[in-house]
């Protein structure tokens, strides 16, 4: 499973360990990565993504997933989230 938030696109990043002598060696930065069932309100059903904690934050501010997904861009989604962008899409064009 890659370390890649589902609806940011967020992933690893590298840097430096510093030591006490100022020795530098390499090392990643991880996304704080959580499994989560968030709920569609259009769909009416939860979809369990593995997105980062900054994510679920952003998706609270914007007023849910089906929000978040209207306004987020087709390339830093994951090929399940874009697969429910477009189902929540096809759901409320069938509702209007």
């Amino acid at each position: 499973m890659s370390r890649r938030c589902e609806l940011t696109g967020k992933g690893p990043m590298v840097g430096n360990n510093s030591s006490h002598a100022n020795n530098k060696t390499r090392r990643r930065y991880l996304p704080n990565l959580n499994d989560t069932t968030l709920q569609s309100e259009t769909l009416g059903r939860g979809i369990k993504l593995r997105i980062s904690a900054a994510a679920l934050r952003s998706v609270d501010h914007r007023g849910g997933l089906d929000a978040f997904l209207a306004k987020a861009k087709d390339s830093e989604l994951s090929d399940r989230a874009l697969k429910v962008k477009k189902e929540i899409a096809k759901a409320q064009a069938a509702n209007a």
